[in-house]
């Protein structure tokens, strides 16, 4: 009877003292992590995103610490669920991705193994970051208008996200909700053209239309559709060309992504899935022989590669290849 009172004494006490030590390591990370991130929480709000972020990270350490072509980390988004992710960041409106037959025509190649239009010349804007907007869209458009007006004239323009996030509705677009670069580009063709970002300046929130028409620094002349799931194409275009834009469906893993070629088995692959629109702005294949895509996104430096990420070629991932797009520019 003395022998398992003597277990069941340190038993409790290793259980009492080995809990909260966990606990205090956990917020030990979180406090650096807030202090790293300029976060400030009330005592409720605090203890409920120090239990999103200890949930973020033992899900960043597992995926980690597994055989996978990316690492995750630690990021400005670490105290969220995916579900206020999703809420702030992606398209919320569901999008209609009509283009399944495009307008570009391909050549026959032969192509470069590896194309970066960052390392061609001032053809691709520094990364931007969209805030709390499902504006992402919106950062496609300007990003690959930017480039071809740089790759045809040799001048690199930062234009504005926010006249498209005010003014473009009309062409299917909802401002902070969604869009599709596609359609924003029809704007532009129709609308007399897109001011500078320092003409109309981003805001990160719906705002009254104040375009002027005077002051426009960009046209486009066409719209070029890329055939859905047609990735052929797409590397035809990002070779010879300009930067492309497309959309894919982002799930949870990848608001935490690092480095590495993203793949995933999560995520669904066809047009009506899509909720985050990116750049391409160059392609490659690594030392395994796996091809990707070079992605400028719009969440900022501090998020992936300073901004950028590559993710799987050659199989749709995600849906990327099934909504595609650039502009001829109207110089």
């Amino acid at each position: 009877m003395a022998l398992s009172a003597v277990w069941v004494f340190t038993a409790a006490f290793c259980y009492v003292h080995s809990t909260p030590f966990i606990l205090l390591e956990e917020e030990y990370h979180f406090k650096q992590w807030m202090s790293q991130h300029d976060k400030v929480y009330d005592t409720e709000e605090y203890h409920h995103r120090l239990h999103v972020f200890t949930q973020n990270k033992r899900m960043i350490d597992r995926h980690n610490a597994g055989n996978h072509s990316f690492t995750m980390g630690l990021n400005q988004f670490s105290d969220m669920t995916f579900e206020e992710f999703r809420r702030f960041y992606l398209l919320t409106q569901p999008q209609n991705c009509s283009a399944t037959r495009g307008g570009h025509v391909s050549r026959t190649g032969p192509y470069p193994d590896f194309i970066d239009w960052r390392m061609k010349g001032n053809f691709v804007t520094p990364v931007k970051n969209q805030g709390h907007c499902g504006s992402c869209w919106t950062f496609s458009t300007t990003g690959c208008l930017e480039s071809v007006i740089a790759i045809a004239t040799g001048k690199l323009i930062s234009l504005s996200e926010q006249q498209l996030v005010d003014c473009a509705k009309d062409f299917n677009n909802y401002g902070c909700l969604g869009g599709l670069p596609s359609q924003a580009f029809e704007y532009i063709k129709y609308s007399k053209g897109l001011m500078t970002e320092e003409d109309y300046p981003y805001k990160a929130y719906n705002d009254f239309c104040t375009f002027e028409p005077a002051l426009a620094a960009a046209f486009v002349q066409e719209v070029v559709n890329i055939t859905s799931y047609d990735e052929k194409a797409m590397v035809d275009a990002v070779a010879r060309l300009n930067p492309i834009t497309f959309t894919f469906d982002v799930t949870a893993e990848f608001m935490h992504y690092r480095e590495g070629i993203y793949s995933s088995t999560q995520c669904k692959n066809t047009a009506d899935s899509v909720n985050h629109a990116v750049l391409a702005v160059g392609y490659g294949t690594d030392e395994n022989g796996t091809p990707y895509w070079i992605v400028k996104n719009s969440w900022g430096t501090a998020w992936g590669k300073d901004g950028y990420f590559l993710i799987e070629r050659g199989r749709n991932m995600c849906g990327l290849a099934t909504c595609t797009s650039y502009p001829v520019p109207l110089l």
